[in-house]
């Protein structure tokens, strides 16, 4: 198996991240595979999958470099820079920003990488300097036409998952927070991060940040910056990677109203007022009081993370939820 192990500060240090170029690639990813693991990726791969396959065959070396970039086993490290968190009290990396790393990476090192991921020489047709620049624009094209007019709820969801991920780790600890997140991925015990079921040999991380970064399709990586900073690409849960698109079961809106349970549907995964508001499009004085109604029938309950309280479904709201879906 691939693991890591992670010195006790490298620990205390590590963040939960929203990366827009993770989020793009994740998306890329999605694209090349044209497998949806939701109706939401479903619904989207319909929409975006015939124009991503026009421009792949308008330029198909372009297209080739995305192939091989992204081979089933590994991910050219050029296009999975890890996210540089931004200073507190700044605002974080754009998506422009984040894809100039791609797009300055040196023809040599493009080459190398590509090199990598195929398990051998390059086609004659990637012998060129340009194949990060190529990369780039292909993300960007996948941003600009995919992505960008979805991403204020995308954000949201993201937001969501990272707060639903903090609480889990202060009510449980590291191993309840991280078992799961992606396929392979385990809390080990003894300073131990599993991250995958390879073969590969372990990598110590002391004196690095180490980053958990969501995207709201189903894909995973893991990616590094050596040695300053590791990173592990994790899909958010499928309720939050649906929220905004989840239809309220008519039965349960018939029985407690449509908002109060489009409020109960979304509360599968932990939630802030706030992100419920954004997320509904209600009021925060209509999401307030239909918490506290769900509250005192023992739908729902809170939770305190750090400055946030989350508010969850209990096994009754559960019941009630997927009996009326």
């Amino acid at each position: 198996m691939g693991w890591w192990q992670v010195s006790a500060d490298t620990l205390a240090g590590s963040r939960f991240v929203v990366s827009p170029l993770a989020e793009a690639l994740a998306s890329l990813l999605l694209l090349e595979r044209a497998t949806a693991a939701h109706p939401g990726e479903r619904a989207w791969l319909e929409t975006h999958l015939p124009a991503y396959r026009r421009r792949a065959a308008d330029d198909p070396v372009s297209a080739l470099v995305i192939r091989s970039a992204l081979a089933p086993r590994w991910t050219a490290d050029f296009l999975t820079p890890a996210p540089v968190p931004a200073p507190p009290g700044q605002a974080p990396p754009s998506f422009a920003e984040e894809l100039a790393r791609v797009r300055a990476t040196p023809s040599g090192r493009a080459r190398a990488n590509l090199a990598v991921a195929l398990g051998g020489p390059l086609p004659a047709a990637l012998d060129r300097d340009d194949l990060a620049r190529r990369a780039a624009d292909t993300l960007e094209w996948v941003w600009t036409y995919t992505v960008l007019p979805d991403w204020p709820r995308r954000q949201r969801v993201l937001e969501a998952d990272v707060l639903a991920r903090t609480a889990q780790l202060g009510r449980a600890g590291w191993a309840d927070a991280l078992n799961g997140m992606r396929p392979g991925v385990r809390w080990l015990g003894e300073s131990r991060l599993q991250i995958n079921t390879y073969d590969n040999p372990p990598r110590e991380l002391d004196r690095a940040q180490l980053l958990f970064i969501p995207v709201t399709p189903d894909q995973s990586w893991v990616c590094w910056d050596i040695p300053h900073r590791y990173g592990l690409v994790y899909p958010c849960s499928g309720a939050l990677a649906e929220a905004g698109r989840m239809p309220v079961p008519e039965a349960l809106g018939a029985l407690i109203g449509p908002a109060r349970a489009a409020v109960l549907v979304l509360l599968a995964s932990p939630l802030s007022t706030t992100q419920l508001v954004a997320l509904t499009g209600q009021g925060l004085g209509s999401v307030g009081r239909h918490l506290r109604i769900l509250l005192d029938a023992g739908l729902v309950r809170r939770h305190r993370a750090g400055r946030s309280v989350l508010y969850f479904r209990t096994e009754a709201g559960d019941i009630l939820a997927r009996g009326a879906g």
